[in-house]
């Protein structure tokens, strides 16, 4: 019997299945801190205890992208270690924070199954948690991966496309912040003084700064999640690919589209739910990420006068400026260079 593990193939899931994932992980400092030293992020209360104890947090959270990264990569060896691409993602809440010391663990329902039409690869749809060491879900999501067949000739199992929420309700946010003393929220320290109030639906930020992806530093940000997805590091196996070359991890992109955001939005310290997100186009070592963001939606939360919360659409592109505001063209598709777009809620101080 073979001891290895290659993965599943789509004919492997069934529509109702649970996984539960190997691996719990402990987040360390040293986690934080290479997280930091790979992307640059600089939103206060993730980067200062001093500042996070201020406003009434226990110390400095953990980055709420680290978190998702983390939990995803638990569900990679049973999802998509076999995946030709992950397409996108909804419904994704963080409902807790996560602290240096907890540790994460993951399972995953299969909620969904499309066999393509040519019948080599399907679209897998799960619904993914992480919970901390006390059992309690720090964070959920819905993601749709197109896995690899093992045998073209085998059936297609009957599809199912769930029917998704197309975002977040407002009333559903919050409960991954605690209650914040407010009065001692410093927007010198923060970077910017512009809070919740001082955006409007419809406003476009153009976030100017630019970063450009290593080959080392992709895959050192993805081993650090321990995400094992092959076409982010086989490089023998990529050259016969479609590509030729090893992928970027998506969520890779994401957190520098995070990262660069800041210049403009320093005081949306907490990324409270993801409500859609497309990788657009595929990214290598070499491309260069700018990013620009646009304000959909302001809500306030229901007993909550410290902290509200904007849903905006970030655009991320490869190789060229943000100036003119590249994105979706209605039936004509995207413009080139877009590689993401992502639609999510940031709460910020009132």
């Amino acid at each position: 019997m073979e001891k290895a593990g290659r993965g599943r193939y789509f004919e492997d899931f069934a529509v109702g299945q649970v996984l539960r994932h190997a691996v719990p992980r402990t987040v360390s400092g040293g986690d934080v801190a290479l997280y930091t030293a790979l992307y640059g992020g600089r939103f206060g209360v993730q980067s200062s205890d001093a500042f996070a104890r201020a406003i009434g947090y226990e110390r400095s959270p953990v980055d709420d992208l680290l978190v998702f990264h983390i939990v995803f990569a638990r569900t990679v060896g049973d999802i998509s270690l076999n995946a030709v691409a992950n397409l996108g993602y909804g419904e994704c809440r963080f409902r807790a924070p996560v602290f240096v010391g907890d540790t994460l663990a993951a399972s995953t329902e299969i909620i969904g199954l499309k066999e393509n039409s040519n019948a080599r690869t399907g679209i897998v749809y799960v619904r993914s948690s992480g919970v901390n060491q006390r059992g309690q879900v720090v964070l959920e999501f819905v993601r749709w991966v197109m896995v690899q067949k093992r045998d073209p000739s085998v059936p297609a199992p009957k599809t199912v496309i769930p029917d998704l929420a197309p975002g977040v309700a407002p009333e559903l946010l919050g409960e991954g912040c605690p209650v914040l003393d407010i009065a001692n929220y410093d927007t010198t320290l923060a970077g910017s003084p512009d809070r919740w109030g001082d955006y409007g639906v419809g406003e476009r930020i153009d976030h100017f700064d630019a970063t450009t992806i290593e080959e080392a530093e992709h895959q050192m940000a993805t081993r650090l999640y321990q995400n094992t997805a092959r076409v982010h590091f086989d490089a023998l196996a990529q050259k016969s690919s479609r590509f030729g070359r090893r992928l970027v991890y998506g969520g890779h992109i994401i957190s520098i589209a995070r990262a660069l955001s800041f210049n403009g939005l320093a005081n949306a310290f907490h990324l409270a739910a993801i409500n859609a997100g497309s990788h657009v186009a595929p990214c290598f070592a070499g491309d260069t990420i700018t990013a620009w963001s646009e304000v959909l939606e302001r809500a306030e939360l229901a007993g909550r006068g410290d902290i509200a919360v904007l849903r905006l659409r970030t655009i991320a592109a490869k190789d060229r400026s943000c100036e003119k505001f590249p994105g979706r063209r209605g039936d004509k598709g995207y413009d080139d260079g877009v590689v993401l777009d992502l639609d999510y809620w940031v709460a910020l101080p009132r």
